[in-house]
């Protein structure tokens, strides 16, 4: 990961209020509750979980203001420590070996995982709640071509052939334990070059689809894989943990009510009804504020 010391964090947030301004923001709620202010990483699902727990929230009286496409955790979390954001919606393993500058904690065992990350969390005045059903995990793929040809179903198979491959992905992958270094640590993976893209979003299809990768890094509740002929590897020695989805939240802002209100969307959500969502933003082009509104409409939110 790309850890930062103290003076270089400080430096960044002045630059996050420049971002945190650009990328402007939206509300919603009748606010007498009072105010929250919600942030989604840059990535389509970012987007449809921001909405979803933020529009919960405006359901139950509180003006929300949102921040999408933010950034990724390296952004985003410098945000929420120093009070420009309230909220993210997370992913448990991840958001553990980010705040514990990759120290191995994360396990399969996400009640497990939530704990320690609450751990570190503490220090920062900040919680993560009651995690969700709903797991997103990364996951890498090839095209059918590139899996026909090297005869590739798992990670194992890849690290006989990857010194042959380009690997495309988010300028953290190449940090993250997860990612690149889990790769190699676990499977002995190295590939013959890096290409920094973006967060499987259209950088890496596009580069997938004019072959300047072979491998990328995808997420697991990505609705078009199949579409865009891609291959998700099986991560047959476990180097994901458990990427279940967790909002963390500042302590100051996490009263009773909250907790309830985020918890209840938790509770809810299922990884199938997270990947329909996805499909319906990235497939259907539906905006995310759009299709998640319709979906805690169908579930009957607050009646």
């Amino acid at each position: 990961m790309n850890w930062r010391l103290r003076s270089a964090r400080a430096a960044l947030a002045i630059v996050l209020v420049m971002v945190a301004a650009a990328c402007g923001s939206t509300s919603s709620g009748t606010g007498s509750k009072g105010t929250i202010t919600i942030a989604g990483f840059k990535f389509s699902e970012g987007s449809v979980l921001m909405y979803l727990y933020g529009q919960a929230l405006a359901h139950d009286g509180y003006t929300v203001n949102y921040k999408p496409n933010l950034g990724s955790r390296e952004v985003v979390a410098p945000a929420i420590e120093n009070g420009q954001i309230d909220l993210y919606i997370g992913y448990a393993a991840t958001d553990l070996e980010f705040y514990n500058k990759g120290a191995g904690e994360a396990t399969g065992d996400v009640n497990a995982t939530v704990a320690k990350l609450n751990q570190h969390l503490q220090t920062q005045k900040l919680e993560a709640l009651t995690p969700s059903n709903t797991i997103d995990t990364n996951a890498f793929a090839v095209t059918k071509a590139t899996a026909d040809r090297y005869s590739l179903k798992t990670l194992s198979d890849l690290a006989k052939v990857s010194k042959q491959l380009v690997m495309g992905g988010p300028p953290e992958c190449k940090t993250r334990p997860f990612c690149v270094p889990g790769l190699k640590s676990v499977y002995g993976i190295t590939f013959k070059d890096f290409k920094t893209l973006d967060a499987d979003g259209t950088l890496t299809r596009a580069a997938f689809a004019n072959g300047s990768i072979q491998v990328g890094l995808v997420f697991s509740s990505d609705a078009d894989l199949n579409s865009l002929g891609l291959v998700v590897l099986q991560d047959d020695k476990h180097l994901e943990s458990a990427d279940n989805v967790v909002p963390v939240i500042r302590t100051a802002v996490a009263s009773d009510e909250v907790k309830k209100v985020l918890n209840a969307i938790s509770a809810k959500l299922t990884t199938p009804d997270l990947i329909n969502l996805n499909a319906q933003v990235q497939l259907q082009h539906q905006d995310a504020d759009a299709a998640t509104k319709a979906w805690l409409d169908q579930n009957n939110y607050g009646q």
